[in-house]
């Protein structure tokens, strides 16, 4: 909205609230339409016109797709299908931006992963229907001439979130403010990047990307621990006498099935179009816990 473009918005309010979007409700250049992509025609409809999709939506939380198998299938595969589709028979729209995840790269055995790493094995269902998304994007792209930029995102923060390491650890202690537990062993290590500079990354990448599919990892220079993280929200809440207890129920230290334990992606090719984050792992993190307790 800012660089003065017309902007429609798709989303069924499943995991996004309405009122993050409140300050562009009313403007002629901003259409909101609550609905989701299940349906092949409204999704055709909501491309009328459009030049390029920023293609967000997915099921938001890893676990899930331990307990239910079939949530990643649907709302990740299936929907980018649908998406593609709609885009095949669009006049306009040609341009796709996928938000992928580092989670496509699984354990990987070189750290900071670049984006020419293989064999690409996702450990999670999330993981598998990501690669699955961007595979699909690359085919549909050379048959029928899309362009595609896939960004392989890190774990992306900021008061808005409703799930994740640091939603979750603030709802227990505003449950039980003694007691502060943590899935795994706390030495969970990953790159955290806050919403502000995921968001100026995505509109680097698609206004630099030169291929016909271009992929770009985008996250922060370092990693933080899931203890640190603890830390920072018992500190941040004033309740410093908290206990903090590991529940170690995975024999490597892992926080569920399916959870990478050590994460950071090489940014050095997005790097080169000029975008670099303005705040570190440990940085945005305080900034999300800040924000979510201001709420």
């Amino acid at each position: 909205m800012n660089r003065g473009c017309e902007i429609v918005v798709l989303d069924n309010l499943s995991a996004g609230r309405l009122e993050n979007l409140e300050q562009w409700i009313g403007n002629n250049r901003f259409t909101f339409l609550k609905m989701d992509m299940l349906n092949l025609d409204t999704t055709k409809t909501a491309l009328e016109d459009c030049d390029i999709v920023f293609h967000l939506a997915a099921n938001p939380d890893v676990r899930i797709g331990v307990s239910d198998t079939k949530i990643d299938f649907e709302q990740n595969i299936s929907n980018t299908y649908r998406l593609l589709e709609a885009m095949r028979n669009s006049k306009s729209c040609r341009n796709i931006v996928f938000t992928s995840s580092s989670t496509i790269y699984g354990d990987a055995n070189i750290v900071p992963t670049p984006e020419c790493y293989g064999p690409l094995k996702p450990i999670s269902l999330y993981g598998a229907s990501k690669l699955a998304s961007e595979a699909m994007i690359s085919g549909y792209s050379h048959l029928f001439g899309i362009r595609g930029v896939i960004c392989r995102l890190a774990n992306i923060v900021g008061p808005g979130s409703t799930h994740g390491v640091i939603y979750d650890l603030i709802d227990k202690l505003r449950r039980n403010s003694k007691v502060l537990q943590i899935l795994g062993d706390g030495s969970q290590n990953k790159s955290y990047l806050y919403v502000d500079d995921c968001t100026e990354a995505i509109l680097t990448s698609a206004e630099g990307a030169q291929d016909q599919v271009e992929i770009f990892n985008v996250g922060s220079n370092d990693t933080i621990d899931v203890l640190a993280i603890a830390e920072i929200v018992v500190g941040e809440m004033n309740l410093k006498g908290a206990e903090i207890r590991l529940t170690r129920k995975i024999a490597d230290g892992r926080g569920w099935k399916g959870d990478v334990k050590r994460m950071l992606l090489d940014i050095s090719k997005i790097n080169k179009l000029g975008w670099r984050p303005k705040w570190n792992s440990r940085q945005a993190v305080r900034r999300t816990v800040k924000g979510m307790l201001d709420q």
